[in-house]
């Protein structure tokens, strides 16, 4: 490695003048950038991680000169991508104080989906030097008309928090806009920004943009006139559409190189100072909101200068807040900011964070990310974090000094808990994080950005496909494969082709394809993005206006943020909730907007909205089975947990890291099977529905199934203890009863729907209107039957059974469950519920089943009185 770079001047005395010094990874960034390498930046928070991303570009352009109004030299120099539209408005706020300190000539600007259409149009007129942006808006301009010529000067691209998007959708669609990028401006750099990676060089193979091999992955590729006649309105000759019989386990793929591409790490800072509340001294057999915990978390708060408050859902955000401010005696000043709340009001939350008036603030993901507000003095994560390396990036909001220790504080919610809090505070301990698979790009995805690239300008098919390959989710595309996915764009394919309405691109004389006409571009500038949420209504503020009835009563004032259609559909006018810390009555919907009144209900009713609880990481789930069958490492926990694991260790067993543990018992009425994986609630929900489907057909009975991140429990009429448990777990399950299952189960129509959106086959927002999401699910829901019937191998059928798959069901991680249990099931018989039981059993009455035996469920109330009876029991 050549020697550090020395700084100009300008910033070597702005450093000096700050009592600092630029630091190793900062300089080995300049470095980077002067040799005109790409690079991964991998360091710890509080390092300087996007200053040194940007320094690099601050350098060049105060060394630019006069820069010319119009012509070369006069576009966007940097271009700056965060997964988050806050983190883009607070990094642009911290850019801009080097550049006025130092007095550099530099125009930086953001731009989200909050910008006003003024902004816009100006910067579209006139870019800045440096300009702030996500995803989705740069998928948005590169779908404009003279995208080109707009990024034809672009000589750095800065991607932050690069861990939290590359490995989704998001992340396939931001590598496609990366490669489109480089075809404009071949010199330009790519930076990639990061707290937390475990395997730094999946990434940088993301990253590279290297070139893929020329023969096209297996197919190869044709040259354009074995593309068919121009004209025709296919994109070729008929694609390879078999069709797999059932969800494929393939091997996962090799990781893109990462060739071309420097990976920089900064050096460790002080590592956090990470205590669990272990509340009144005792830790809940069973729960997840951590509610037991709530007066010393205000003890804790109260202590503390600022505290965030992390919890996993939305709907937990809404009650924890709730709850603090039942206690509040002293009127401590606390937020409440989540991605359900109007933009309005999330900023007003962070304005306060940024002016340091707030003591606490109760939160979600929105703030999980590298934004600096105030002075966090403590990071409370209430309930435990799922995952290694969302804490790290948790605790990193505190403190934001990487020489001083951030304090953070874990709150189990139940003792399965606390052996995951532990294990996470461990692994924090030893910098380690979660693992990443390898993914590989997602054709929905590929579908969008072809349109978005015939919206800007005609597309050579053979030129494209080559571009595409060069993003690395991508390399392995067949050409085969890429010839029906223009189809699909062209056509909406061969069930569809007749439907004027899916025809949005046509070939040109020249073979050429572009858009169809400035309609359909327009639509699909509307539509672009990778991130498909429910359905949605905007929370408004009614007002009563006289006569009519229901929703005809009231007129919609102020907009109080946003929630599932689904949600209010299980409500009935005066149903009271709560919603932005407050409560609410319902009184009915009006178009898109479902209106609300102030309530004075003491007992409203809890939403249930707002996103699905986080897996339990892979790499997590691996450290607490070894915890629990290492009676040595027993000691770092609380008396109480140890109680509870001598106590399963004297009634059943503990199982080995290796093993499966199965526990059988009677109890009244029912026969249980209680399993514990340990491989999160998406697996084991998967598991017991196939299950269950074996139990119905062996004439067993099943009733029912409740899951934990850590156990699952089935019940039945007949015993389980006789069953031979290798053959019910046999990994062919996987087969043909996933594949009915599936072809049965409303997970596929929801599936579609969202690869539908995401592909642009049907279009959520149009010009002047925007479809509800019962609009969506209907005429998805009718393509999906057209499709099935006409043409089952459809691109976007198989795509959303490859996400069925990985997203809803963790297909891959139960194929890798079955795989290791086999052969090694400890059976445990019992005369009545373990100590481990508890934590699943009390969840009974959550989730039903259907079968032969559905009819024999008992009525919600009995379960109730027999899961207190059975903790009652346990417990005494």
């Amino acid at each position: 490695m050549s020697a550090s770079p020395v700084l100009p001047p300008l910033f070597a005395d702005w450093f000096a003048s700050r009592g600092w010094a630029p630091r190793r990874h900062q300089l080995e960034m300049v470095a980077a950038a002067e040799a005109g390498e790409h690079a991964l930046l991998v360091a710890p928070t509080g390092g300087g991680k996007t200053l040194a991303g940007f320094l690099p570009s601050l350098i060049e352009l105060s060394a630019r000169g006069i820069r010319p109004e119009s012509g070369p030299g006069s576009g966007v120099h940097t271009l700056y991508l965060s997964p988050l539209k806050a983190l883009t408005v607070d990094v642009e706020r911290n850019l801009m104080t080097p550049i006025r300190q130092i007095g550099l000539n530099i125009h930086v600007e953001s731009r989200t989906g909050d910008t006003n259409v003024s902004k816009r149009q100006r910067q579209r007129q006139k870019p800045p030097d440096i300009l702030l942006t996500t995803p989705e808006q740069l998928a948005l301009f590169l779908a404009w008309d003279g995208a080109r010529a707009y990024f034809a000067d672009l000589k750095c691209v800065v991607i932050d928090e690069v861990h939290a998007i590359w490995s989704g959708k998001r992340g396939d669609l931001l590598c496609l806009g990366l490669a489109r990028l480089q075809r404009f401006a071949p010199a330009m750099r790519r930076v990639a920004l990061s707290a937390t990676v475990d395997d730094p060089d999946k990434i940088a193979g993301w990253l590279s943009p290297d070139r893929p091999s020329p023969l096209g992955g297996e197919g190869g590729r044709r040259s354009r006139s074995d593309e068919g006649e121009a004209g025709d309105g296919s994109a070729g000759g008929e694609a390879d559409r078999t069709a797999p019989s059932s969800v494929s386990l393939r091997e996962p793929p090799s990781p893109p190189r990462g060739e071309g591409v420097r990976v920089v790490k900064g050096d460790p800072g002080a590592p956090p100072v990470v205590d669990v509340l272990i509340s009144q001294g005792r830790v809940p057999w069973a729960g997840h909101t951590g509610v037991h915990a709530i007066p010393e978390v205000y003890e804790a708060i109260k202590r503390s200068g600022m505290s965030l408050i992390f919890v996993n859902t939305r709907w937990q955000s809404e009650f924890v807040f709730q709850q603090l401010w039942a206690i509040n005696e002293d009127n401590l000043p606390i937020g409440l900011h989540h991605g359900s709340l109007a933009a309005e009001q999330r900023r007003k939350v962070e304005a306060a964070m940024a002016r340091g008036e707030l003591r606490a603030v109760v939160c979600t993901s929105t703030l999980d990310l590298g934004i600096d507000w105030g002075d966090v003095d403590l990071v409370i994560q209430l309930a435990a974090p799922k995952g290694a390396s969302r804490l790290v990036q948790r605790i990193g909001r505190a403190n934001h000094r990487l020489d001083e220790p951030s304090r953070a504080l874990m709150v189990p919610a139940s003792r399965f808990e606390m052996l995951e809090c532990q294990a996470a505070r461990e692994a924090v301990a030893e910098n380690a994080f979660d693992w990443e698979p390898v993914h590989m790009g997602t054709l929905d995805t590929l579908a969008q950005h072809v349109m978005g690239c015939a919206c800007s300008e005609p597309f050579d098919m053979a030129d494209l496909f080559d571009e595409v390959r060069s993003a690395g989710p991508y390399r392995e595309l067949r050409w085969e494969t890429f010839e029906e996915v223009v189809d699909l764009v062209a056509t909406g394919g061969y069930a569809l082709r007749t439907y004027e309405r899916f025809a949005r691109i046509v070939r040109t004389r020249e073979g050429l394809w572009k858009v169809r006409n400035a309609q359909v571009a327009q639509r699909h500038r509307m539509n672009v993005g990778a991130i498909v949420s429910a359905g949605t209504l905007s929370i408004k503020v009614a007002h009563r206006r006289g006569g009519g009835t229901g929703a005809a009563r009231w007129t919609a004032g102020r907009k109080v943020g946003e929630a599932e259609e689904w949600y209010f559909e299980q409500l009935s006018p005066g149903d009271t909730f709560v919603f932005a810390g407050q409560v609410w009555a319902y009184q009915g919907i009006s178009g898109t907007d479902a209106l609300v009144t102030h309530a004075r209900d003491v007992d409203p009713k809890i939403p249930s909205w707002g996103g699905s609880k986080f897996p339990l990481g892979t790499s997590l789930a691996e450290r607490v089975r070894d915890m629990i069958q290492d009676r040595d490492h027993w000691r770092v926990l609380p008396p109480d947990v140890q109680e509870w694991l001598e106590l399963q260790a004297a009634r059943s067993v503990i199982p080995d890291a290796g093993t499966m543990l199965v526990e059988t018992f009677p109890r009244g009425s029912r026969n249980f099977l209680v399993a514990y994986p340990f491989e999160g609630r998406l697996a084991h929900s998967t598991l017991c529905m196939l299950l269950t489907r074996r139990l119905d057909r062996l004439g067993v009975g099943p009733l029912g199934f409740v899951v934990t991140d850590y156990s699952l429990a089935i019940w039945s009429i007949r015993p389980m203890g006789g069953l031979d448990l290798d053959g019910l777990f046999e990994p062919d399950m996987l087969g043909d009863d996933l594949e009915t299952w599936l072809e049965e189960s409303f997970m596929m129509k929801r599936t579609f729907r969202n690869c539908a959106l995401i592909a642009g086959l049907i279009e959520r927002r149009q010009p002047g209107a925007e479809k509800t999401g019962r609009q969506v699910t209907f005429s998805t829901d009718l393509i999906y039957d057209v499709l099935r019937r006409h043409q089952p191998d459809h691109l976007l059928l198989r795509t959303a059974r490859a996400d069925a798959a990985s997203g809803l069901l963790d297909v891959a991680r139960l194929g890798q469950l079955l795989t290791r249990i086999q052969g090694r099931i400890r059976h445990q018989p019992l005369e009545r519920p373990s100590p481990f039981c508890v934590p699943v059993l009390v969840q009974i009455g959550r989730e039903r089943v259907g079968g032969g035996a559905a009819e024999m469920i008992l009525d919600e109330t009995a379960l109730e009185f027999s899961e207190e009876a059975l903790v009652a029991e346990v417990m005494s």
